[in-house]
């Protein structure tokens, strides 16, 4: 009997696994509690092109980007235990799920252990993004046997077509809230960059002409023509890849906040992220057998020009860095850049002419929120460093580009269309009414 015993409680614990094997793909819903407050997460579970487990985390209270996600480096399933760990918050996951496949009881630890029930998403249950648009995946490119494709949102309207891009880390839902506000005069669309969101993340294709590229698939996929394209922060790299090469395809382009050396490179001021690249890759062709065999000319052009306009970069960040207070120092340190952000920022190119009527709103200077300084001589300090800077780019951009009405809001936030929705809408209008 006590054989039996043991035999039928295998089977179960083999049911079990199985079980968990079978049923924790999906979308799970739970909130996490922190004292009165209540952050509804949703944990999207899958398997990998390998096999493995792999699940993203998004916070749906925390963050105005209902579509950004946050990878977990780990997921373990054993029998009916579930574990994550997700670096990236410095956090970790571990759960238990239920005989029914329903349910998980877990805890999140991230500093602190805060517990965390995940119960299955059902078409009844799951939550709706209340943002009025549809979503569609549009393929952009084959890389290898796999497809590569972006998530479009639509929503709807009348007239122009307007398509909107979101910044670095972002998705195209970062617009939910302002783009339906232009759905009476245009048709307004939204695209999630390649690596980011739903949207598909190859190992490869992020230099600046190709992230460009996808865009145009988009519009050529859904026959879209001659839109307005209207960018936030990194997106300033699309229109201006778009821009610069294809000028026929666009009726004009809005930087919000997007207007910088990665989308108008001054050549009198340089950038130390983009010249940092290409100095990497000119020294790395000084080494015995990966140049040129007359090294000559290269190293004259580095002697002459790279390195001294390199060192320039170095002095303009280190006059930068004596404003940053210990916070703002602290945050950048934490902002490490991860291997997708490495690869994006490996692409940059050296855009210098973009004939396109062009609205390019500026932030300057910009509103630090939390991380400015409570000292009023630090923080006078910042501002004008950042008036410095982001000012002398904006009027390089001006002086640059003669197709460009240049608009400079004080006090802002990078999110210029969020901080200053009233004052952008007017511009965009303005800007929108006044093309052919």
């Amino acid at each position: 009997m006590k054989t039996k015993l043991l035999w039928i409680g295998a089977f179960f614990a083999m049911f079990d696994g199985a079980l968990c094997a079978q049923d924790i793909a999906g979308d799970w819903q739970g909130a996490l509690k922190a004292g009165a407050q209540e952050l509804r997460l949703i944990v999207h579970i899958e398997k990998s092109d390998s096999g493995a487990w792999k699940a993203t985390l998004a916070s749906i209270d925390q963050s105005p980007d209902r579509g950004a996600t946050i990878a977990a480096d780990s997921v373990t399933v054993q029998g009916s235990n579930v574990k994550m760990a997700i670096t990236s918050i410095r956090g970790s996951y571990e759960g238990k799920l239920s005989a029914d496949g329903t349910s998980m009881a877990g805890t999140l630890t991230q500093g602190v252990p805060l517990p965390l029930d995940l119960k299955r998403a059902t078409p009844e249950t799951a939550w709706k993004d209340p943002s009025p648009h549809t979503a569609q995946f549009v393929t952009v490119e084959t890389a290898g046997d796999k497809d590569v494709k972006l998530e479009v949102l639509d929503w709807g309207g009348i007239g122009r077509p307007l398509v909107f891009l979101p910044g670095l880390g972002n998705t195209a839902h970062i617009f939910d809230q302002f783009a339906p506000q232009f759905t009476p005069q245009y048709h307004v669309y939204g695209i999630t960059r390649r690596g980011f969101g739903a949207s598909s993340a190859p190992a490869s294709g992020y230099e600046a002409d190709r992230l460009g590229d996808d865009v145009l698939a988009v519009l050529d996929a859904l026959k879209i023509a001659k839109p307005v394209l209207a960018g936030h922060s990194l997106g300033g790299e699309e229109l201006s890849s778009v821009g610069s090469r294809h000028p026929d395809r666009v009726a004009g382009l809005i930087y919000l906040d997007a207007g910088y050396a990665y989308a108008f490179y001054d050549q009198s001021k340089g950038d130390m992220n983009i010249d940092l690249v290409d100095l990497e890759k000119k020294l790395a062709q000084l080494h015995v057998g990966k140049g040129p065999v007359d090294p000559g000319p290269l190293i004259k052009e580095l002697l002459e020009t790279s390195l001294p306009g390199f060192e320039r970069d170095l002095r303009e960040q280190q006059k930068t860095m004596e404003t940053m207070t210990p916070a703002l120092l602290a945050a950048q340190a934490a902002a490490s850049a991860g291997a997708l952000t490495q690869a994006i920022m490996n692409g940059m190119q050296k855009y210098t002419t973009v004939p396109v009527p062009i609205l390019a709103i500026y932030a300057v200077p910009h509103d630090r929120g939390p991380l400015a300084s409570p000292d009023a001589a630090v923080r006078a300090a910042q501002e004008a460093r950042d008036e410095e800077t982001t000012g002398a780019q904006a009027k390089a951009f001006e002086s640059g580009l003669p197709s460009a009405k240049v608009v400079r809001i004080p006090h802002a936030d990078h999110y210029v269309f969020r901080s200053n929705e009233a004052d952008v809408l007017r511009e965009m209008n303005v800007f929108l009414g006044s093309l052919l």
